[in-house]
């Protein structure tokens, strides 16, 4: 069984990959049995439900090729008009290349983030400002695209839909809404159908190709669109679907039941029903290192964010995991440059560069690099080389792309790695009214570009704040620093100022009901660390006086950090992990049932058990040690 995730795909030459590892199952008959297959792990829960619509300019229902006259002709019959076009549509990567070259004048944005989520984010703005009319529809308003709209229609979210998804076994899923729809957002689908209607009466048309009152009849359409192809659902409806539970694929019309598992017969979906082998040749990356861009950098996922963080942006306790950005490096790496965690450094490629803090990557080899693919123009940016911003992540990702799938090469581009010089630092953090939560993040966004470097996060759980932090070459103008106080509500009696206009420094603590309730650093910011824990926790300040305002990096006494978050689902620090375990002899399995027990961190999502896994395993019990 061979499992694999996005680094297959992603990739110029991903179609040969993935055709490479086929060709091995077929090989050794790996393929068609249990506990045997090639497995991708999809990025999306729906991934398979995307392929199933033909949902690409390049594809066709019912997994129909594009240049198959025959497989046209059938959806042209269905759909009730002439023809179908033979050219295939352009890719993402081609779509704003024309839209930048003015060959495409309109552009409308459903369902994804392109000024987050598509390589080489420079060529990406200039299309988005040279296009005539822009069009997004989304459910979130903060996402870097709907900078950008001339029109914002705004779109249900997924809590808000209904209809069906396919996951990876084939397996279809109906679901419906457990929330209704916001104000005058309106369903995807009823978008569509919407103004499609009104463009056929512009076009004089008498009947409408869009007759659909609901999500039935619309999914009517595309399971007649499977019939005799090798994912029938013919025999499927909403109404088995909702009494009998989740089915597989193929279901054809007089089946009782889906098909657990293809090609045990041996017959594969070809005119002769044989399999094919492609003839693969290995090709390189498309950015290869040198000796002036070094490091291998790949992005992913982070543990608790999903994909441009439209949604799971939104949400404060989501961030407690992994607060910041940061690029990851080797220990190694780390050394040979005399970095250490924290420092700023430029990370650069041949297609742009973004400023990045350095941190620690247990797991990274000399020579690769590691950022989330999470991390865009909505959380970290900076001047840039033309003050227009420096857009994250994917200003340094490759527009190099397969030219089968036409999927970029986002998961390898080749870089240089710079330590940032920057003199003067500043950070205000403070709890915020969550009505107001994301308006501040968004109000901040075009400030991160007044200093070389910038990042906006969220933070908090049941009260929630906001993270600004900046570093520059020079002192911020002292309106700037005063606009972004005043954002965070630092004003009034109740703040504690201390100013050194000759070194650049500045502290603004602001006390409410004897807690903090926020806190602007400039110049000197070693002590952000135990402040922000101080307001995090909700201490009482009073006895601290003057230390407050000083300038010190070590804590009150008795003040005990919690440490980095390791479960985000019942808030259990690193430092309360290792104090149990100082209690819990045993073998691993044994001492991680114990703290699960005892913390119940582990026992919920589970997404942390394997760095509980390896912290009990650094972790001996003290008699073991001896």
């Amino acid at each position: 069984l061979s499992m694999y995730c996005q680094g297959l795909n992603q990739s110029s030459s991903g179609t040969a990959k993935n055709a490479a590892l086929i060709n091995l199952h077929l090989a050794t008959h790996q393929i068609g049995k249990p506990g045997a297959g090639p497995f991708s792990l999809t990025g999306q829960p729906n991934a398979m439900g995307g392929r199933e619509v033909g949902g690409l300019a390049t594809m066709l229902s019912g997994h129909r090729e594009l240049d198959n006259p025959q497989h046209r002709a059938e959806i042209a019959a269905l759909w009730g008009v002439d023809a179908v076009p033979g050219k295939p549509g352009k890719s993402a990567v081609e779509m704003f290349e024309a839209v930048r070259t003015g060959e495409i004048k309109l552009i409308w944005i459903v369902c994804t983030n392109p000024a987050q989520s598509m390589p080489e984010q420079a060529l990406i703005r200039e299309a988005l400002r040279n296009a005539e009319l822009v069009v997004v529809q989304e459910a979130y308003r903060t996402t870097a695209s709907c900078d950008y709209a001339d029109v914002l229609l705004p779109a249900s979210t997924w809590s808000e839909k209904e209809g069906t998804v396919t996951n990876s076994e084939r397996r279809i899923t109906r679901f419906k809404s457990v929330l209704p729809k916001l104000a005058e957002s309106k369903h995807d689908w009823e978008i569509a159908v919407e103004f499609a209607r009104k463009l056929e009466a512009l076009m004089g048309k008498a009947k409408s190709l869009f007759p659909f009152a609901g999500t039935e009849e619309i999914w009517n359409e595309h399971r007649e669109s499977t019939r005799g192809r090798d994912l029938d659902i013919t025999g499927l409806s909403f109404k088995i679907l909702e009494e009998q539970g989740p089915q597989q694929w193929p279901y054809p019309e007089g089946a009782t039941s889906g098909q657990k598992r293809l090609y045990e017969d041996g017959v594969f979906p070809t005119a002769s029903g044989r399999a094919r082998f492609i003839n693969t040749i290995y090709q390189p990356v498309a950015d290869r290192v040198d000796a002036r861009y070094p490091f291998h950098l790949t992005t992913g996922r982070l543990r608790d964010q999903w994909h441009g963080m439209s949604r799971s942006g939104t949400v404060a306790q989501l961030f407690a995991h992994a607060a910041e950005p940061a690029v990851a490096m080797s220990k190694t790496d780390m050394e040979r440059r005399q970095l250490n965690t924290g420092d700023l450094v430029h990370v650069t490629s041949k297609h742009g560069s973004q400023i990045f803090p350095v941190a620690l990557g247990e797991d990274m080899r000399a020579g690769q690099v590691f950022v989330g693919m999470h991390w865009g123009e909505e959380y970290v940016s900076g001047r840039g080389r033309d003050g227009e911003g420096s857009h994250g992540v994917n200003a340094l990702t490759s527009p190099a792309y397969d030219p089968s799938s036409k999927q970029p090469e986002l998961k390898h581009a080749a870089v240089k790695i710079l330590k940032a010089e920057f003199p003067w630092r500043f950070i205000a953090f403070g709890w915020i009214d969550e009505a107001r939560l994301l308006r501040l993040q968004s109000d901040l966004r075009p400030l991160m570009r007044k200093f070389a470097y910038a990042s906006c996060t969220l933070f908090g759980r049941d009260k929630v704040g906001v993270l600004f932090r900046a570093a520059d070459d020079y002192s911020a103008a002292p309106e700037l620093i005063a606009q972004i106080e005043q954002m965070f509500g630092i004003a009034g009696a109740q703040v504690l100022r201390y100013d050194d206009s000759k070194r650049g420094n500045s502290r603004r603590i602001l006390i409410h009901d004897g807690k903090l309730q926020a806190v602007a650093l400039g110049g000197d910011i070693s002590a952000e660390a135990w402040l922000k824990e101080y307001l995090e926790s909700e201490q009482a300040v009073a006895t601290l006086g003057r230390l407050l305002l000083m300038p010190s990096n070590k804590p009150p006494q008795n003040f005990k950090s919690r440490g980095r978050i390791v479960c985000n689902c019942f808030n259990v620090a690193e430092t309360e992990i290792s104090d149990a375990l100082m209690t819990m002899p045993g073998a691993p399995d044994a001492r991680l049932q114990a703290l699960q027990q005892k913390l119940k961190c582990g026992s919920n999502c589970g997404s942390c058990v394997p760095e509980l896994k390896k912290i009990v395993a650094s972790q001996a019990f003290p008699a073991q040690a001896a």
